[in-house]
């Protein structure tokens, strides 16, 4: 495979040298672009656009022909492993995903932990495949995957919540069957990103959605410590062990220091979390990515700009930043305002290097 062109990406997170701050956008791939929703109305559904691993290649591509982003990530969804272990994944106009046949007891447990549901998410590797030999080394390809605790709390809710009073309802009255889960998935993000790895991911991400909505104490325990394992079994492995990993918890501002200790390279952080705070905390452990807020983007350019000098500003001078949004890009957003984003970290962010 073609040797990287544009490395800023892989050496910020692991802080070394850069020229200037190096950023993508999560979910850049999505909804608020005109060529995407062309092309998911000619897949004909998402799960199609998800599971041809050409449509998802042009869809990785999309945004990179448009912007000159620093890393493309792979167009997927959290929810392929759930729906790879038998649940029935289906998603309907306007409600979101849910699944056919949630987990709702021990039974239910054990009916998907001999499953490899690896052997049914060959669509997704043969994507990062094609999305490689795309690139043609232009930026890294970031692969990732949910959490276990993000992935369970969909299989046990069987959709979307709010209130999560299903998933919370087990963890308090049979943990039991909600740590079997959790340890049934940890094995299965861990192969999933190990094949992600091998079929060509140069980074990958751990998108724990829901974590904050635990308590410190649960969050330690049915969070971050299956995430500590799948970094550390990650690790092991020789095709993966100098592959960066990047945590994000959503509302996870409070914990940074027992994620930066699990081993990972870096933290995704949301914009409730202040960077100069994250980066105090953690010192020099882990690089830190963020974390602007995606409602920026409905201001005028020069409010664009200035909340990008925010950033950078409170980061300060070195390496081990990668500007982001701190959570995906909405669907409403001007795709122009992008643009605006994208050249104002590229003209600020020089002088902190």
């Amino acid at each position: 495979m073609s040797a990287l062109k544009n490395d800023l990406f892989i050496r910020a997170l692991l802080k070394k040298e850069v020229e200037r701050t190096p950023m993508w956008i999560m979910r850049q791939a999505g909804r608020y672009l005109p060529e995407y929703r062309a092309t998911r109305k000619r897949a004909g559904n998402f799960l199609t656009l998800c599971k041809t691993p050409e449509l998802a290649c042009e869809v990785t591509m999309q945004p990179l022909d448009r912007y000159s982003l620093d890393a493309a990530i792979l167009f997927s969804d959290i929810l392929t492993i759930p729906d790879a272990l038998g649940l029935g994944l289906q998603f309907s106009e306007g409600e979101g995903p849910s699944f056919k046949s949630p987990i709702t007891n021990m039974a239910d447990v054990d009916r998907i932990t001999h499953i490899e549901p690896i052997n049914e998410l060959r669509y997704v590797t043969d994507a990062v495949s094609l999305i490689r030999k795309e690139l043609d080394g232009r930026v890294p390809l970031i692969g990732f995957s949910g959490s276990p605790w993000t992935l369970a709390t969909y299989m046990v809710e069987g959709k979307g919540s709010k209130e999560f009073h299903k998933v919370k309802g087990m963890l308090y009255r049979e943990p039991e069957t909600l740590e079997k889960l959790l340890e049934v998935l940890s094995n299965s993000v861990t192969n999933y990103l190990a094949a992600q790895i091998d079929a060509g991911a140069q980074a990958v991400m751990i998108f724990d959605t829901w974590g904050g909505v635990l308590s410190k104490e649960c969050y330690l325990k049915y969070s971050l410590s299956p995430m500590k394992k799948i970094v550390q079994d990650l690790k092991k492995l020789s095709s993966a062990k100098d592959i960066p990993i990047v945590l994000f918890t959503k509302g996870g501002g409070n914990w940074l220091n027992e994620m930066a200790a699990t081993g990972c390279d870096a933290l995704g952080l949301d914009w409730t979390t202040e960077i100069n705070v994250a980066r105090a905390q953690v010192g020099d452990k882990v690089a830190l990515q963020g974390n602007l807020d995606p409602c920026v983007l409905y201001g005028s350019d020069q409010v664009i700009r200035d909340e990008v000098k925010k950033v950078l500003d409170k980061f300060g001078k070195g390496s081990g930043h990668i500007l982001n949004l701190g959570h995906g890009i909405q669907q409403y957003v001007d795709p122009a305002k992008v643009s605006v984003l994208v050249e104002a970290v590229k003209e600020f962010s020089p002088e902190y290097h």
